[in-house]
């Protein structure tokens, strides 16, 4: 997710309405751009707290972590949709603005990449001669719950914690790159600074970093209590992101779209990541939509895209579609 490319629609003599001209990358180019962007926001939000002194620390962690967020998503969103978080691709899954096939495809780029930047800091840590274990220097950045929370805080206390977090970045991701808000150009500043605040929340319960990925990256590389806790940091996101996910998939089936506009769904995020593998399903709903109102006698083209949008999430929820 990031700055929205726009998607432009001709006027009547050109495309018949509900056509994109948008063109997005191949898959290949967006699970590099996936994989590339999670390996600089993992080395940033771990290689900051790892290498910092505190009381010399210019900036922030938590801060820190924001703000590669919002310069992967400047850097890459226009390629991949700038997601980075498989909580993030899990709640547009839900939403339906990305292919089932395509989100475990992106989840699996998130990964690698958040893997290779920690394996990349845990070399650094290697080297320096005054650390005599890199698993513990790695304790220090890993979420944990219970004796490896900060202030002890148990299961239940960070299991909340996350579904809610989670859900409130998801939400704002959704919200800020959805097609009708005149405010999606600072869609990566919104995000990466609600990331930032959310992890200084975090980071004081027990490291809770809202990304799965992230916590898969630090727990690999740390003591081996981390794996034995890394379950509730998939789960308990991923929850959080379907929430959000399902919430905004309902407000976008109740909206009636302006004349000459398609709803938020029928692209991706940024009108790239994953865009193309709903048009070409949208235009048959349209289509279907049509003929249903020409033997009606309705001519209303903002009814006749409303009732799409609706035959479209209805199949969605029926599993017709994914």
């Amino acid at each position: 997710m990031t700055t929205p490319v726009p998607v432009h629609h001709d006027s009547a003599a050109g495309p018949a309405a509900g056509t994109s001209t948008g063109v997005r990358a191949g898959l290949l180019s967006r699970l590099s751009a996936e994989a590339f962007g999670s390996l600089f926001i993992v080395v940033a939000g771990l290689g900051v707290p790892l290498f910092s002194i505190p009381q010399s620390s210019p900036l922030p962690a938590a801060l820190a972590a924001g703000l590669a967020v919002t310069a992967a998503m400047l850097a890459f969103g226009y390629i991949s949709g700038g997601h980075f978080n498989p909580a993030v691709t899990v709640g547009h899954a839900v939403a339906g603005r990305i292919r089932l096939g395509d989100a475990a495809a992106y989840i699996g780029a998130q990964l690698v990449g958040g893997l290779l930047g920690a394996l990349a800091l845990f070399g650094i840590l290697r080297t320096l001669p005054g650390i005599q274990d890199s698993r513990t220097a790695f304790d220090t950045v890993t979420a944990g719950f219970g004796e490896h929370s900060i202030i002890q805080a148990p299961l239940a206390a960070v299991l909340l914690l996350e579904v809610l977090g989670a859900a409130i970045l998801v939400a704002i991701f959704l919200g800020t790159t959805a097609r009708n808000n005149m405010n999606r150009a600072a869609a990566a500043l919104a995000v990466g600074l609600a990331f930032a605040v959310l992890l200084q929340l975090g980071l004081s319960v027990g490291n809770a970093p809202f990304n799965p990925a992230r916590a898969t990256a630090s727990a690999v590389f740390s003591s081996r209590w981390s794996l034995e806790q890394l379950w509730l940091f998939w789960v308990a996101p991923l929850v959080g992101a379907s929430i959000a996910g399902l919430v905004f998939r309902g407000f976008a089936a109740g909206e009636t779209p302006a004349a000459g506009s398609l709803t938020d769904d029928e692209t991706d995020d940024v009108h790239g990541a994953g865009a193309s593998d709903v048009e070409a399903t949208d235009a048959e709903y349209l289509d279907a939509a049509a003929r249903d109102a020409e033997t009606s006698g309705v001519t209303d083209e903002p009814a006749i895209k409303a009732q799409a949008r609706r035959d479209e999430a209805r199949e969605f929820f029926d599993g017709k579609r994914g």
